[in-house]
């Protein structure tokens, strides 16, 4: 297991495009939303080989969306987090991590049903949890017309 000073070092020569720092608790890879998938296959073919994606999110910050995940390897036993940023809110669009890590498949089903969050290339991208009428409860400018869900702010 290799410490954060030297997992920046080593991410710095071999993502050179990429912003690498280290975060709260582990080093943060962010990417173009255009280098997303070509960096994440380098992260699970790369020496370390972050073979598992323990998960993928979505995240709201108005007027864009971050993606985020964290993957670890199996093998050396490092985790890192993986993020990119998606700036069309009306069109959200993102590469699927499905053919890399087999994993994601339902997380990111489970971000397009709340988000809305479309990612090419998906095996089987339909919802999850609600009707295809219903809307993105989880971006911050959704509106529950039936008050099904109450926000408190």
């Amino acid at each position: 297991m290799k410490s954060n000073e030297e997992l920046i070092k080593y991410f710095t020569e071999l993502l050179p495009d990429a912003q690498i720092q280290e975060g709260k608790q582990f080093v943060e890879i962010t990417v173009a939303l255009d280098k997303w998938h070509e960096t994440a296959k380098t992260l699970a073919q790369c020496d370390l080989k972050f073979d598992f994606l323990v998960n993928i999110t979505a995240v709201d910050y108005l007027p864009k969306f971050m993606i985020v995940c964290h993957l670890t390897s199996t093998t050396t036993r490092d985790f890192i987090v993986l993020k990119t940023f998606i700036e069309d809110r009306d069109n959200p669009t993102i590469d699927s991590l499905y053919d890399i890590w087999p994993t994601a498949e339902f997380q990111e089903r489970e971000i397009f049903d709340m988000f809305g969050i479309k990612f090419n290339n998906h095996p089987d991208l339909r919802r999850l949890f609600l009707e295809d009428d219903y809307g993105y409860p989880l971006r911050k400018d959704f509106k529950d017309e039936i008050n099904m869900i109450e926000l408190k702010n």
